[in-house]
């Protein structure tokens, strides 16, 4: 059994591997197709809430309320998209032993080394621009993602059940 996690383990790194991909995909996409679908999922959004609360907008409201969210969708999809590549980095090093403020620079390191990668990779695609700010917010996601896999690693490790399983052997 030794032996199949070991060879396992290093497959826990394809969820981060996979991430890169998409998020490599959506910055190859033409600044229209860009904007277009982050416009489609903000008017979504207004017009679920037209729906849920019964606001009965017109079309045109519709359209100007999703263009009032539309950069704020755009920033949040970059957040969401590190937060998840965090993610998939942190749990394969804490696997491996990673643990406390190592974890956090190294998986910190790498999703700000490829917000910043791929910010390049944008500057060769049409209508696209590098943002330094957009590393930043990328950064933002990125950590958040990390915090929220340390403190959930930790609170499994230190469960007070772990803990008295532990004083009854």
């Amino acid at each position: 059994m030794k032996i199949v996690k070991m060879l396992l383990k290093p497959f826990s790194f394809v969820p981060a591997l996979l991430m890169m991909y998409v998020i490599f995909s959506f910055s190859a996409q033409t600044g229209e197709v860009s904007g277009d679908l982050s416009y489609k999922i903000s008017y979504k959004i207004v017009e679920t809430k037209n729906e849920l609360f019964n606001e009965n907008k017109s079309p045109e409201e519709l359209s100007c309320a999703a263009d009032g969210i539309h950069y704020y969708v755009r920033k949040a999809a970059h957040m969401t998209e590190y937060f998840l590549l965090a993610v998939a980095i942190s749990f394969p090093l804490y696997v491996y032993g990673v643990r406390g403020i190592w974890l956090m620079i190294l998986a910190g390191i790498v999703c700000v080394g490829f917000a910043g990668l791929d910010e390049y990779h944008q500057s060769f695609v049409d209508s696209r621009t590098p943002s330094v700010k957009d590393v930043g917010i990328d950064s933002i996601g990125a950590m958040i993602g990390v915090l929220l896999v340390q403190a959930f690693c930790w609170s499994a490790l230190n469960s007070p059940v772990k803990k008295k399983k532990k004083k009854r052997k």
